[in-house]
C-alpha cells in the first residue's frame, strides 16, 4: 500500500476547473474514502466542498454505477449531410432518375450507375459527399444496392450443354 503526502488544497484546486458539480463531489468523497486527510470535515475545509456534499458523494460512490453513455447530449454529434446540404437529395434523385430500373410491382429499384460514379457526378455539381454517403442516401430513397452480375461468355446455354451430354 502506498501512502501519498499531498497538499490537498493544491491538488483539488488544480482539478476543480475541470470538474462539474457531481464529479467535484465524487472526487472529494473518494479523497475522504482514501483516507487522505482523515475526517469528512477536514476534507471539506481543504477542498471547499461542503460536508453535506461529501456525504452525498459517499452515498453515490456506494451505489451501483450507471452504465456510461458518453458525454454528448441527445441530438449531439454530426448532422446528416442532407441537413447541411439542402439540394443534395434532389440532385442525387435527378442523377439516378434517368438510369433507374426495377419492377414496378415489387417496389424494387436500382440504378445502373455505380456509387463512385454518382459521387464524382455530385462533386462536379458542388456537392461534396463520399460514395458511402451516396449509398446511404440511395437506400433512403428506396433503392436496392446490388452488385453487378457477372455473365460468363461461351457455350453455357442449356441446349448446348444437353448436346454435349448425349
Amino acid at each position: 500500500m502506498i501512502t501519498l503526502m499531498i497538499n490537498l488544497t493544491t491538488f483539488f484546486g488544480a482539478l476543480e476547473p475541470h470538474l462539474n458539480e457531481k464529479t467535484r463531489r465524487l472526487v472529494a468523497a473518494a479523497l475522504r474514502l482514501g483516507g487522505v486527510r482523515g475526517t469528512t470535515s477536514q476534507v471539506s475545509k481543504e477542498t471547499g466542498v461542503s460536508f453535506r456534499e461529501i456525504r452525498r458523494g459517499l452515498v453515490e460512490l456506494e451505489e451501483q454505477p450507471v452504465k456510461f453513455r458518453g458525454f454528448r447530449q441527445k441530438g449531439g454529434g454530426r448532422k446528416k449531410k442532407t441537413e447541411s446540404d439542402q439540394g443534395l437529395l434532389a440532385a442525387l434523385k435527378e442523377l439516378v432518375d434517368s438510369t433507374t430500373r426495377g419492377d414496378p410491382e415489387s417496389h424494387l429499384l436500382w440504378t445502373s450507375k455505380s456509387l463512385k460514379a454518382l459521387d464524382v457526378e455530385l462533386s462536379t455539381h458542388g456537392h461534396k459527399v463520399s460514395y458511402h454517403t451516396v449509398g446511404a442516401l440511395l437506400e433512403e430513397l428506396g433503392y436496392s444496392l446490388q452488385g453487378n452480375r457477372k455473365v460468363l461468355e461461351g457455350s453455357s446455354h442449356p441446349a448446348e450443354t444437353a448436346n454435349l451430354i448425349l
